[in-house]
């Protein structure tokens, strides 16, 4: 039985991978923000510190997060495997479907600010707007980031959930 249930592990674990890259993407922006603000002071790179900071802020906290809850996550949903296999359909089928839903919606932010952003770089290109240009420079590098970062936890959320309704399946089958 343990076996059949390790695709847990290796979800959460994947999860805590990703929330930990998301917590180091977090530290070493908001390094370069400091940086930024402090020893360079050039208007430039004054633009790129604001969402290096704000944004990093967020991936510290919500990557912290994340990273702190997978391992009660694993005990959770194989004590539900185990010992209350009806929470799957109710509880962890839902829940994942819900995650899934919100990737798109992010996906699809992060993508309309991605294209955004480059086009009203290529728009300020000619203009004294440094300050401008940073600050969109440094949206387009966090979300470029945010972007891969949550196709990967994407495509392991679905990989996951066919694996729940294939256990399920089982379950429900008898084999």
């Amino acid at each position: 039985m343990q076996h059949e249930t390790d695709f847990i592990t290796t979800y959460f674990s994947e999860e805590r991978i990703t929330a930990l890259c998301i917590i180091i993407i977090g530290i070493m922006t908001i390094f370069l923000a400091c940086i930024f603000l402090l020893i360079i002071k050039y208007s430039f790179f004054k633009g790129i510190a604001i969402p290096f900071l704000v944004i990093g802020l967020l991936q510290l906290i919500i990557g912290t997060v994340i990273f702190t809850r997978s391992p009660n996550d694993i005990i959770k949903v194989q004590h539900s495997l185990r010992d209350e296999p009806q929470k799957i359909k109710t509880e962890e089928l839902p829940r994942i479907e819900k995650v899934i839903h919100h990737f798109t919606i992010y996906k699809s932010v992060e993508v309309f600010l991605i294209i955004s952003c480059g086009i009203l770089l290529l728009l300020l290109r000619k203009t004294n707007h440094v300050f401008w240009k940073g600050v969109l420079l440094g949206v387009l590098i966090q979300t470029v980031f945010l972007f891969t970062l949550d196709m990967v936890a994407d495509k392991s959320a679905q990989t996951y959930l066919k694996q729940l309704k294939d256990f399920e399946q089982k379950t429900n089958t008898g084999e």
